[in-house]
């Protein structure tokens, strides 16, 4: 292929990317704007001042949640191409665009790879898994945990059927720890694989990871998990203040683990993550409205507009070559 071919379809690429992102978000604020517009007006309710120091609380916390995955992507693929912690930040907002228009957010793995090297590209993505399976880890984890006690705490089942939930719920969480921190039992898994066998030099980057680097990796994941909790917390809390800290986390929690175990396209994500907090925030408050207008919300600032900024850096790309 020409250099002049490159050039041609780099730049249909990148206007392809803008022109997706552009559509997906018009139409998903078309959709839910009546949501955005419900929490514009529960704010009203609430002084000014507050609001601003809230908001911007929230949106702090949105920074550093996606700046405590940039640091976890370098530290994840230090091994494979040394970045800069800007270059990381790029890498991160660029996926979390093509991420918004793609199957449980797959395009992520490919906007922010396209940032590495070409021949590190694969390499990247699989390094990247390890990551997205310790949030998810801490997902199971704490999602369980939540459903144990919402089970014993207000469904009104048979004795013999809560220890059966919590059985599993236990089961689960020791399945998901054991299962991340041995992570080379995977790649053992996929290398006896004959067709998967010719892939083992891609499988290998898992396997690479020792078990002080897989810790270090979870506490990455922790931070990120309490700091998007804690968003959920402020609002609700403001909104709905008679509900327990520890219950309004709980069943956050639970709204993670169940929206996790969903396949979705990230925009009609909130559609579901929205109608499951509704059901579950049911059980200790009848402000329904609330609890949706501040998912709806949170949605808006911790996926969209990072998917808007990351359009800036999908314009620097190098689809053929090294990114600088």
């Amino acid at each position: 292929m020409t250099s002049t071919s490159k050039k041609l379809l780099s730049y249909l690429f990148k206007a392809a990317i803008l022109v997706l992102t552009v559509v997906f978000v018009y139409h998903q604020y078309l959709k839910k704007g009546a949501d955005i517009k419900r929490f514009e007006n529960l704010m009203r309710t609430i002084g000014h001042t507050q609001v601003l120091f809230v908001m911007s609380l929230v949106v702090g916390l949105m920074l550093i949640n996606w700046l405590l995955e940039a640091m976890k992507w370098q530290y994840l693929i230090r091994n494979l191409e040394q970045i800069t912690f800007w270059k990381a930040i790029e890498c991160v907002f660029c996926g979390l665009t093509w991420a918004i228009f793609t199957p449980n957010r797959l395009g992520e793995y490919g906007g922010r790879v396209m940032f590495l090297s070409p021949r590190k590209r694969i390499h990247g993505a699989f390094a990247m898994a390890v990551g997205s399976f310790g949030q998810n880890v801490i997902t199971n984890v704490l999602g369980s945990i939540a459903i144990m006690w919402f089970t014993a705490t207000y469904l009104h089942l048979n004795t013999w059927i809560i220890a059966v939930v919590w059985l599993l719920g236990l089961l689960n969480i020791t399945l998901f720890l054991v299962c991340f921190f041995n992570i080379k039992w995977l790649v053992l898994l996929l290398n006896k694989i004959p067709f998967l066998r010719k892939y083992h030099r891609f499988f290998d980057v898992i396997g690479r990871y020792k078990f002080d680097e897989l810790h270090r990796i979870i506490l990455f994941c922790v931070a990120r998990f309490f700091a998007f909790s804690c968003q959920y917390y402020i609002l609700i809390n403001l909104f709905i203040p008679s509900i327990p800290v520890y219950e309004i986390l709980l069943l956050t929690f639970i709204v993670f683990f169940i929206q996790s175990a969903l396949p979705s396209l990230d925009l009609v994500d909130v559609a579901v993550r929205s109608a499951t907090a509704a059901t579950v925030f049911a059980y200790v408050t009848d402000q329904t409205i609330a609890v949706i207008a501040v998912f709806s919300a949170i949605w808006l600032i911790n996926l969209i507009i990072p998917a808007i900024l990351g359009i800036a850096f999908n314009l620097k790309l190098n689809f053929f070559g090294r990114n600088s």
